[in-house]
């Protein structure tokens, strides 16, 4: 029997605009995939923390800070990028006119001022939006996936076009790794770690878990003590914890030994169905490139 999954990786095949956003002759699908990837998203979440309307506004429109309930939106978050990565352009399209009609009605208030502001706010979406692609790529790097400073830049570039997704305007978004750096230096003047955000770093080590997932309570400590430890410095600093340049090393070579071990395991195995579909279809781009850099 096909799972759902695999169903859903299946339909692709034959459809026109079945490559999404991406396509085989990208750096975000020779990247998404990797099973070490999953630490980039938890790191994502915990870097997005860090801008206080971001975090406010979240808190204050779902169930995040709901033990209970948490689980099913981070879930939701897992789906939409998934879709974004590897779906089709009807997918993506579908999934971001949900999105974008969504924060559209949403409003935060700044516990701060007291003002209120909207959670489609440009500088809140983009502050997100780096959040997931400075994570995935510093993970990708730090593990040891083949990427070049070219493929580094064409990463971040390529991930204007999941910005254009949420609303935002891909000419105002950092396309390359020294404008990624540049917008941190930044937006560091105007983020700290708000009550809310230590709160969720400190939930992550002792998560209120369904039963079927009750493993992950007892990996969640080791699991956080990585995390943490990928964090830019100042972001843990932020956090108050220590910011040590062993910190980074420890956590370097970690994941340099989670990449090596994953790699080890079968490909069928070790990968998604979304991410098997496009490995597959990355060797046939590159074989077709071959044979036509070949006869030229």
């Amino acid at each position: 029997m096909i799972s759902s999954r695999e169903g859903r990786a299946a339909v692709h095949e034959d459809m026109p605009g079945n490559d999404g956003l991406f396509g085989p002759g990208s750096v975000t699908w020779r990247v998404m995939g990797e099973p070490v990837l999953m630490v980039g998203g938890v790191r994502a979440l915990l870097l997005q923390a860090l801008h206080p309307r971001s975090m406010w506004g979240t808190a204050q429109n779902s169930q995040l800070m709901d033990p209970r309930e948490a689980w099913a939106r981070l879930g939701r978050t897992v789906e939409f990028v998934r879709v974004r990565t590897w779906g089709t352009e009807d997918e993506v399209e579908r999934i971001g006119r949900r999105i974008r009609k969504l924060h559209s009605k949403l409003t935060g208030l700044d516990l701060r001022t007291g003002e209120t502001f909207g959670v489609d706010d440009p500088e809140n979406l983009l502050w997100v939006h780096m959040g997931e692609v400075d994570s995935y790529l510093d993970i990708a790097r730090r593990a040891g996936v083949p990427l070049s400073r070219g493929d580094a830049d064409r990463f971040v570039d390529e991930q204007r076009r999941a910005a254009a997704v949420v609303g935002l305007d891909p000419a105002g978004v950092p396309g390359s790794v020294a404008e990624m750096q540049a917008y941190y230096r930044e937006m560091r003047k105007h983020i700290w770690a708000c009550k809310e955000a230590r709160e969720g770093l400190l939930r992550m080590f002792n998560p209120n878990v369904p039963r079927q997932l009750l493993p992950l309570k007892l990996a969640a400590p080791g699991l956080g003590m990585l995390v943490v430890s990928t964090l830019p410095r100042w972001a843990r600093r932020m956090y108050g914890l220590p910011g040590l340049p062993t910190s980074d090393l420890a956590a370097t070579m970690t994941l340099k030994g989670l990449y090596r071990t994953t790699k080890v395991i079968p490909e069928k195995v070790r990968y998604q169905p979304d991410a098997l579909r496009a490995r597959r279809l990355i060797r046939e781009y590159e074989e077709s490139a071959r044979l036509v850099g070949l006869a030229s």
